[in-house]
């Protein structure tokens, strides 16, 4: 497929998400809204843009500096702080599929691409790959290739990667070495990913096939376990790129249904915030300034960073292992 035919089909696949969500948030009565969190429910604060960009990707380094990537171009943009540009500092192999990204325990800044159309037959090509960015000289070097995709990323303590595809069903595994194994575990419509407090667990969402939450355990991959799965109106939330809070609460933004949720338990869930549709990935800040630990932002198709000021949680854990 050439790179003009690509790009148009991912502007059009952003601009339906867009469309759909709109008519979603319109057309949906408020009966389906979640109850708001206790002490939640303000007003979302933009923070940053990205104009004509559908945002994939999201995470901050030590020094409250904010990363995200667009789908369209496949570039990588960093924002110093709130209310700052956002500058792009690399572009993935092929210029277009900017997918999750995620810190290695040495400060790598780990990026996926190739979530692009060909995450519909993911499962199949393993065209998802991931490069290294070193936010000290900015360079981006391929790293390794051969995964279902890259729409979800989270990296343990000991280094290990793993991978999701919200379009297929295999979650990858990548070894510090590079050496990769594409079928860890097999979880339809796996989208964001993020490790429990002690790397036992592996939280995903799943965006499309039965919409909700599980989380994996990564010494029995064959066994994943449902937290929750919505239903009813909710069914059309399309659950994305999640985080955890301090207490392993999985945070899930709703790409269509256009509220931020918490997963309070099996079964148990409320709004942080609402009104926020094309929302594709929320992640905790870090460092004493800028995007500053312990604020919750949100990223969109929408190219829209907001703060979730009901998400404020003190005692977050950093985006890195």
């Amino acid at each position: 497929m050439s790179t003009f035919s690509l790009r148009s089909m991912l502007r059009i696949c952003a601009a339906a998400v867009l469309i759909t969500a709109t008519v979603s948030m319109v057309g949906a009565p408020a009966a389906n809204a979640a109850a708001v969190c206790r002490g939640a429910g303000q007003a979302p604060v933009l923070v940053a843009r990205v104009p004509g960009a559908a945002l994939e990707g999201l995470t901050v380094d030590p020094a409250g500096r904010l990363y995200t990537t667009d789908i369209i171009t496949g570039r990588l943009y960093r924002v110093e702080r709130p209310g700052a540009p956002a500058v792009p500092v690399a572009t993935v192999p092929g210029g277009s599929g900017g997918g999750a990204l995620a810190w290695t325990p040495d400060g790598t800044l780990l990026v996926g691409y190739g979530a692009d159309p060909r995450v519909l037959v993911g499962d199949v090509v393993r065209a998802g790959s991931i490069a290294k960015f070193n936010p000290s000289t900015g360079r981006l070097t391929p790293f390794v290739g051969g995964l279902s995709a890259a729409n979800g990323l989270a990296v343990a303590a000991n280094g290990i990667t793993y991978a999701t595809n919200d379009f297929g069903s295999l979650v990858g595994r990548v070894f510090p070495n590079g050496a990769v194994q594409a079928d860890w575990a097999r979880l339809p419509s796996a989208n964001g990913a993020a490790l429990g407090n002690d790397d036992a667990y592996l939280y995903v969402s799943r965006t499309f096939v039965n919409p909700g939450v599980s989380r994996i355990p990564v010494r029995n991959p064959g066994a994943p376990q449902s937290l929750i799965t919505f239903g009813g109106g909710d069914v059309i939330a399309a659950a994305d790129g999640l985080t955890l809070d301090s207490r392993d609460r999985p945070i899930v933004p709703t790409d269509i249904s256009g509220e931020i949720l918490r997963v309070d338990g099996p079964g148990r869930f409320c709004s942080l915030a609402s009104g926020l549709p094309a929302s594709s990935v929320v992640t905790y800040g870090r460092g004493e300034a800028g995007f500053s630990a312990g604020r919750l932002f949100r990223a969109g198709f929408d190219g829209n960073i907001y703060e979730i000021p009901g998400g404020f949680d003190p005692n977050a854990r950093t985006a890195a292992p």
